[in-house]
């Protein structure tokens, strides 16, 4: 039998194997990385246009209520008009009645409440009725709705902008009982948590007709 010569087996040695997986873990990291920061890029984006859209969809809800304010009046022959508004609450009769279809008065109240973080109320009643709670209470309080328009909100500020003032004057309280006539418009001021302030300007159109 003739002699074979013995080949010796090629593979890695320890080094070359570490090194490959040592490369192997860095490149892991590093497309991890790359898949988390776009992930979280674009959460933050799907976050932020969410908001966005939901502000919009307030915005329009509540400014057709505003716009609409109604300088509505107890009597035909009273001089004085339900309007009552605050830094943090604004009462007053809207032209407008989602509750109704769009169709009829409501008596409209959007107030700030601390409860479950800060949320923005807004509340219709229809029919109008401008009684004391014991009287709504013997009589029945109609249909009143509840809405809560947005949850985690910090901060409500609401100014007036009086119409019988040349330039731009806005007002902190507006009572028509006393002023006798509505806003030319209101502005409603928002600030969520970690949020900057948001603010809305909401022509009164039965003033701005009027003036």
């Amino acid at each position: 039998m003739r002699g074979r010569w013995l080949k010796p087996k090629s593979g890695f040695t320890l080094i070359e194997l570490t090194l490959a997986m040592t490369l192997t873990v860095m490149i892991v990291t590093l497309l991890y990385a790359a898949f988390y920061v776009g992930y979280r890029a674009m959460e933050k984006a799907s976050s932020r246009s969410e908001l966005s859209q939901r502000l919009r969809s307030i915005e329009s809800f509540l400014g057709g209520y505003i716009r609409s304010a109604f300088p509505y009046r107890e009597s035909s022959r009273g001089s004085t008009i339900f309007f009552s508004g605050e830094q943090d609450r604004l009462t007053f009769i809207s032209a407008l009645s989602i509750g109704m279809g769009g169709k009829g008065m409501s008596r409209v109240s959007l107030s700030w409440s601390d409860e479950e973080g800060g949320i923005l109320i807004l509340e219709e009643e229809i029919p109008v009725r401008l009684r004391s709670e014991e009287e709504e209470q013997e009589n029945g309080a109609g249909y009143r709705n509840r809405m809560v328009l947005w949850q985690g909100v910090r901060e409500l500020r609401i100014e007036y902008l009086d119409p019988k003032r040349e330039g731009e004057e806005w007002a902190e309280q507006w009572d028509g009982e006393e002023r006798r006539v509505l806003p030319r418009a209101v502005r409603v001021g928002l600030r969520g948590e970690g949020q900057e302030e948001i603010r809305w300007v909401f022509p009164v159109m039965m003033s701005v007709l009027a003036s």
